[in-house]
């Protein structure tokens, strides 16, 4: 028995002890520690191994070892002290070799350490030792030492690194450290399942302890890539190892519990496997109930969205989870609906919540859905309000599909909501969400909800030959039924392919042309001169000069008659034609109905739009001949209706800064375009300045610094723009101060469009006004703009903007003070 055995191993390791001091003296030969040592061996044997040993026991032993590693070679036989560290108390042998790693005495070199470290890992002392934490814990081992332990199994690759400066064996790489780890981990819950089936109770918190520290310190992906996949198999039909999974994370403390609940999130294959190793886990703890249903949903939002159909579909999978569900669902679409956080969170947290909104929906039963109708019916009418207010086209179709997706699930039999946007890739996969993808394990349903079941016996069972016949077998009419018909129905067609299509002659004068759009009832002619009209216009510019503002407000209030192809572009054209070839007093007259009454949003943005494709179009030089590279040297700024075009302003800015950029490289020869004057130099103040004068009045149907921010960040991309195309102009310096005073004024707008015109707005004044000018007659108010972009609200804008374009331009308006702060300083004073 174990307890005889105690005072001779005692004293057989005491005796040990000596010899070993013996021999280091003597330098002998090493027969008298080998023969002690091979006592030892013996009598720990007799004791019933390591799980034997009580408290005084394992102190002596670790003495005991601890005085081997301090002996010299000659004292230390080669085999019989390698057998002590691998057959002793797994625990005090790890911390003992540790300790020699960085020892410089007579004992052992820090490389047999390290050797005798990888022996320990690769014969599965780690298992042991896992084991011996777990028996240590369940008889109330001191809680000090079990820390210790636990940092020295987690820190073992950073321990032996430290102490090895790098030069460590592959073994203790992360890499391969922790896939060895997560196979001990396996190894032990073996031997716990065992126990347990054999009627024997023990611990598994201290491997609970261990996963947890591993996922705190970042290798989730090595430990759960062994455990997961191992986990998945023996969870399918033994529910003694369902639970053991479940006790292995419920151990788990608090403060580890998010890196533990977020690898097995990340890791699992399916909802269904997830339920089965989590278990009721997030009903049960609420750190875990935190983290999945307000911290991974609700604060974070770089997950994929097989990580939301995980989650999700984890809370659908048992009644007691469902509650949360619903919760979650709630929560969702309160932050769907805030206008602030629409407003102050980036477009891909909306694209998040979105796409688990529709999750949700997909796991929703007929019975759910009744209960809370009217929750969320009020919930989309707010949100879907919220989108479409803002100036982001992404945001405001997220807000049409899922508005979509909410109607279509509450209003099942009558009439659902249905808008017109633009479907790509993104708005396909929103949609492909709403379908559930069945789980592979059978769960119980809720009660009454007999869907499935009904809509099974409603699908008749037919063969696939069947099917096939069907579809190819058309249906033939009856012969006898053609012979009942009467003969005078028999009318033969009239032959029409000799007939030729009508050509109405448009209007050849601008005044008939005004005539026909003004007051023509005819349909065929309004469209003839419709498509007419540009050229028309181009062709006869001292007549047109004379009807001039007439024509631009005919064009400004036209109304489409006809299902006219392209008609706004037509009508688009058009008025630029009228606005090059008489700038002065048209742009007079577009930028004083700009802020005038009873004009709808649509129309102030198309006299934005015509604004800057006319001073496109002026400033761009006519060239007489093939230009070289014309799509690469002429920026073009395609505005169609409700399309975003700040990218357009941003890529005409990124041309410019490409512009200035000095290449020293071989070019191919070519022959320079003859070149004109830019004709919008003389006539930009017409075009910049009326649009700056009123902003801050607001209308009774107009608002630009209230709801109608959609308009106004139009508004600021078209001054930059502007400013941009004015490039040398005269009123150049001036324009410049007058757009800088504007920038000052909404500086901190709350809305992402607006505030990446802005920054436009800089980036075109600073690469637009020469270096010279900007110094010599702006150079208070640069230093104000300076201040801003390089005080905290600059930083804030760089790290915390929640646009990603907002950020960009902001550093990169900053690289361009920087440019202008070095000239300021290498200017004599």
């Amino acid at each position: 028995m174990a307890a005889p055995a105690g005072p001779e191993l005692e004293r057989v390791l005491r005796e040990a002890a000596a010899a070993l001091g013996r021999a280091g003296a003597a330098e002998g030969t090493g027969q008298g520690p080998a023969a002690a040592l091979g006592a030892v061996l013996s009598a720990l044997s007799a004791a019933g191994g390591p799980a034997a040993l009580g408290e005084r026991e394992r102190a002596q032993f670790g003495a005991f070892l601890r005085s081997l590693a301090r002996a010299p070679g000659a004292a230390r036989p080669d085999g019989e002290w390698q057998r002590c560290f691998l057959e002793g108390p797994p625990g005090l042998a790890l911390c003992i070799l540790l300790e020699a790693l960085g020892s410089a005495g007579p004992g052992l070199a820090p490389r047999e350490a390290a050797a005798m470290l990888e022996r320990f890992l690769r014969e599965g002392r780690l298992s042991a030792l896992l084991w011996d934490g777990c028996q240590q814990q369940a008889h109330g081992g001191c809680p000090e030492q079990q820390d210790a332990l636990l940092n020295r199994i987690v820190c073992l690759p950073e321990h032996v690194s430290n102490k090895l400066q790098g030069e460590n064996p592959p073994v203790f790489f992360p890499q391969n450290y922790f896939p060895l780890l997560g196979a001990a981990v396996l190894q032990v819950l073996q031997m716990i399942s065992d126990s347990l089936r054999g009627g024997l109770d023990c611990s598994i918190s201290f491997v609970s302890h261990v996963l947890g520290k591993v996922c705190i310190h970042g290798r989730q992906k090595e430990i759960l890539g062994v455990l997961v996949p191992r986990l998945t198999e023996l969870t399918k039909s033994d529910c003694i190892w369902q639970r053991i999974c479940w006790r292995l994370v419920e151990c788990v403390p608090e403060r580890w519990m998010e890196a533990v609940v977020l690898g097995f999130v990340q890791r699992a294959p399916g909802s269904d496997v997830l339920s089965r190793l989590l278990g009721n886990l997030v009903v049960k703890n609420k750190k875990a109930q935190f983290v999945v249903t307000q911290k991974v949903l609700l604060l974070q939002y770089g997950h994929t969205t097989a990580v939301l159909q995980n989650l999700l579909g984890y809370l659908s999978l048992d009644s007691l989870r469902r509650a949360l569900l619903l919760r979650v669902l709630q929560e969702l679409l309160e932050t769907w609906g805030s206008s602030s956080a629409v407003k102050h969170s980036p477009p891909e947290q909306q694209l998040y919540i979105s796409k688990a909104i529709l999750i949700c929906l997909s796991h929703l039963k007929e019975p759910e859905i009744e209960s809370c109708r009217q929750e969320l019916l009020t919930s989309m009418m707010e949100g879907v309000k919220c989108h479409l207010d803002s100036s982001l086209p992404q945001l405001r179709r997220l807000g049409m599909v899922v508005a979509e997706s909410i109607s279509s699930k509450i209003n099942t039999e009558g009439p659902v909501l249905k808008f017109e946007y633009e479907e790509d890739d993104e708005t396909r996969e929103l949609r492909s969400l709403l379908v559930q993808t069945p789980p592979l394990c059978v769960v119980p349903s809720l009660p009454g909800d007999d869907r499935s079941e009904k809509a099974g016996a409603a699908l008749p069972l037919v063969p696939e030959s069947n099917k096939k016949s069907q579809t190819a077998a058309p249906v033939m009419p009856d012969k006898e039924s053609d012979a009942e018909l009467d003969s005078d129905d028999d009318l033969v067609p009239y032959d029409m392919s000799e007939d030729k299509e009508l050509k109405i002659k448009a209007p050849v004068y601008i005044r008939d042309c005004i005539e026909v759009l003004t007051g023509s009832e005819d349909v065929d002619k309004w469209e003839a001169t419709v498509k007419a009209l540009e050229s028309l216009i181009r062709r006869n510019p001292a007549a047109t000069r004379e009807v001039s503002v007439e024509l631009a407000k005919i064009l400004l209030h036209l109304e489409e008659k006809t299902c006219i192809e392209g008609f706004v572009e037509l009508r688009q054209r058009a008025q630029v034609a009228v606005l090059t070839t008489d700038p002065i007093p048209v742009s007079k007259y577009l930028t004083s109905q700009f802020y005038s009454l009873n004009y709808s949003l649509r129309q102030r943005m198309d006299i934005l739009d015509v604004l800057v494709l006319a001073a496109q179009e002026l400033s761009c030089p006519k060239f007489h001949g093939k230009p070289k590279h014309s799509d690469a040297q002429k920026p073009r700024i395609q505005l169609l209706p409700g399309n975003d075009s700040s990218k357009d302003w941003r890529r005409i800015v990124d041309e410019r800064i490409k512009s200035k950029t000095r290449r020293f490289a071989t070019r191919q020869c070519h022959v320079e375009p003859a070149s004109s004057p830019n004709q919008f130099s003389s006539v930009a103040g017409h075009f910049f300045f009326p649009l700056l004068q009123h902003f801050d009045r607001p209308l009774t149907t107009f608002d630009l610094l209230g709801e109608d921010h959609l308009v106004l960040g139009r508004l600021v991309h078209t001054l930059a723009v502007l400013m941009y195309l004015a490039v040398n102009a005269v009123a150049v310096t001036a324009m410049g101060k007058a757009l800088l005073e504007f920038v000052w004024t909404l500086r901190f707008h709350t809305d992402s469009y607006v505030r990446q015109g802005l920054l436009s707005c800089i980036s075109s004044l600073l690469l637009s006004v020469p270096a010279e000018l900007l110094l010599a007659d702006m150079t208070e108010e640069l230093l104000e703009t300076q201040s801003w972009l390089g005080a905290a609200s600059f930083a804030d804008m760089v790290e915390k903007d929640p646009d990603g374009d907002c950020r960009r331009l902001a550093l990169q308006n900053l690289l361009l003070m920087e440019n202008l702060k070095k000239k300021l300083e290498a200017v004599p004073s």
